[in-house]
């Protein structure tokens, strides 16, 4: 129980939510309970949690907390991200704490009978998935039913609201006339794409961030939660066909997609010891990142790669007196992808979270599909030692780096340039990177940002074969201020494959007081046009030669939805939006680090 102030407030920085009564359950809650979950926290938390806004040593009040919803704070004390930290409290206790916190009553919204629909699907039908829509991740789909003369045109279809959800995160996957898609507390859904109807539903043991993929003969359904449990579901039911843990350090987790080919499916692995570090008495920090293949037909391990070869051992001393233990991180936040030509999987780390450093941190790695072997490393930099106990804590390294992660995942170009493949890389430094696929050797770098913590390419970039479409966050919150020279620069950029030059930016339009101006998401490319989200909940279409918006669209507001749910949109932020047979499919919602809570995904079609 004494890990319990670390939890509140690494919930704080992971999921803060700004819900008003009428949008989360109004039930009153049990004086007895209230009683329960105030000893809890007087007890255990409250040290942490007397002022109203975060320092150097204090969490955010209950006031501040009493904001986010009680499903999320009981999700990630159960199922979710703080599962090991609350193993030692009852479930009694998860319950009193998150009623106590938010005065609301914890319970859980039914899915209307009405919400579901009968599920059918052809012989052989039309299919893409993964994060990138391929294995190479180009986010790239050659559609032309929406394009720049009728863009203007498109309106709201329909609407489907996710019960208790504060952030969608998780990339449809398009199989026929069905969207399959993950959820913040692990329900997947299926869901047709004209009429936002339940095909079914599969319930995971926690939530899915990533995208769901879909291979095989005949097909199926392929995704990671957060736990790091690998599931493969029947297309046609949503019924299990196995799972299978692919994580072995307490603390790992999968924050990225999984990419399948033939008979391998293939795993990021990340570690939420980023998180625990915040807690001075935390042994911090003993986890790597990892890529872990696995049997598409029995899930069992083929092989496992971990980023830093050697093990963490006692690497120092903390102010308090504790043991540092390292090397550690190098995480793997974001998603492989699969060179079908070379044999090889691509990805990107992050940084390390003690020293120390280790050459693998901050970098681009190339494995074989076969076997797991390391071909070849690039690291764009060195030394990046960072957790969240930074500035300062304990648990902070000496010499603090700027958390310039690999967050996306690289992106293959088939004879991109001067008629060679290319492997493409953005970073939140704000660097574009070109690499020989080969070898990882540097063909061309272009800066577009001032990057940072939060800051440059986060969440991916869109590549058409001739341009290469990056959001640049440059979040003000969070961005690098060594160099002094240059400004914060959030937008969209479209660069040339061949040399890396800069053909056009254009700037994350200004937003009301209170919201963040910065474009994270990945963008979308479609023949004319290249849609953007921004962490100010618009969705916004640019034209691909120019760069001028041709539509503008504010998501955040309250909807009437097709499963007779509660809809709100909020921030556009993780994945690219999709598109299919005319309809734009738009994720809306991502209530953490400030930006604005939402639940809900919105199909566009243009109004005839």
């Amino acid at each position: 129980m004494k890990t319990l102030t670390s939890i509140i407030l690494i919930l704080f920085f992971i999921s803060f939510e700004s819900y008003s009564q009428d949008e989360v359950s109004k039930t009153k809650v049990s004086e007895e309970t209230i009683a329960s979950g105030q000893r809890v926290f007087t007890n255990i938390c409250a040290v942490c949690h007397i002022n109203s806004s975060l320092s150097k040593t204090n969490g955010p009040s209950v006031g501040l907390l009493a904001g986010m919803s009680p499903k999320a704070i009981y999700s990630a004390l159960t199922i979710g991200k703080m599962k090991l930290q609350a193993s030692t409290l009852s479930d009694d206790e998860r319950k009193a704490v998150a009623e106590f916190i938010t005065k609301k009553s914890l319970q859980s919204t039914p899915m209307p009978e009405a919400a579901f629909t009968k599920f059918s699907l052809p012989e052989h039908p039309t299919y893409f998935s993964g994060y990138g829509g391929n294995l190479e991740g180009t986010g790239f789909i050659n559609e032309s039913d929406i394009n720049a003369s009728n863009v203007s045109k498109l309106k709201v279809k329909w609407v489907f609201a996710f019960p208790e959800g504060t952030q969608v995160r998780s990339k449809p996957a398009v199989v026929g006339d069905w969207l399959i898609m993950g959820s913040q507390f692990g329900n997947v859904y299926c869901i047709n794409k004209k009429t936002g109807k339940i095909g079914w539903h599969f319930q995971a043991d926690a939530g899915v961030r990533g995208a769901v993929a879909i291979s095989g003969n005949p097909l199926k359904v392929y995704f990671a939660d957060y736990a790091t449990n690998v599931y493969v579901l029947d297309l046609k039911t949503g019924a299990l066909i196995w799972k299978q843990r692919s994580g072995v350090h307490p603390q790992s987790a999968v924050t990225g997609s999984v990419a399948v080919f033939k008979n391998t499916i293939v795993v990021p692995i990340t570690s939420f010891e980023v998180l625990s570090a915040q807690d001075p008495n935390y042994d911090c920090c003993t986890s790597s990142g990892e890529m872990v293949a696995l049997d598409t037909k029995t899930g069992k391990i083929i092989w496992r790669h971990r980023v830093i070869t050697e093990e963490a051992k006692v690497s120092g001393k903390k102010s308090n007196g504790k043991s540092f233990y390292g090397p550690s991180g190098a995480i793997v936040w974001g998603s492989p992808n699969i060179d079908t030509k070379r044999g090889l999987v691509y990805f990107g780390t992050g940084e390390n979270y003690t020293e120390p450093a280790t050459k693998t941190s901050d970098a681009i790695q190339a494995l074989d599909l076969k076997t797991g072997k390391l071909i070849w490393t690039y690291q764009s930099t060195q030394n990046d030692t960072w957790n969240l106990a930074c500035p300062g804590d304990p648990n902070c390294p000496e010499k603090a780096g700027p958390d310039l992660d690999f967050g996306m995942a690289p992106i293959i170009v088939k004879g991109g340039h001067d008629g060679k493949d290319v492997l493409i890389a953005g970073q939140k430094s704000g660097v574009v990177h070109a690499l020989e696929p080969e070898t990882g050797k540097i063909i061309w770098q272009t800066r577009i940002g001032k990057g940072g913590a939060l800051g440059g390419i986060h969440w991916g970039m869109a590549v058409d074969g001739k341009q290469i479409f990056a959001a640049n966050a440059d979040n003000i919150y969070a961005i690098d201020n060594s160099d002094s020279s240059r400004n914060a620069s959030p937008g969209l950029y479209a660069l040339d494959i061949q040399t890396g030059k800069i053909n056009w930016s254009q700037a994350t339009p200004a937003v009301e007081q209170g919201k963040i101006q910065a474009n994270s998401a990945a963008p979308l490319a479609l023949s004319e046009i290249v849609f953007a989200g921004a962490l100010d909940g618009h969705i916004r279409a640019y034209d691909k030669i120019s760069g001028n918006i041709l539509w503008d669209f504010d998501t955040v507001r309250k909807y009437e939805t097709v499963n007779g749910i509660a809809g709100k949109g909020g921030s556009l932020d993780g994945p690219s939006p999709v598109v299919s047979d005319g309809i734009l499919y738009v994720n809306s919602g991502y209530g953490s680090f400030s930006e604005i809570p939402g639940n809900v995904l919105i199909a566009f079609e243009v109004e005839k």
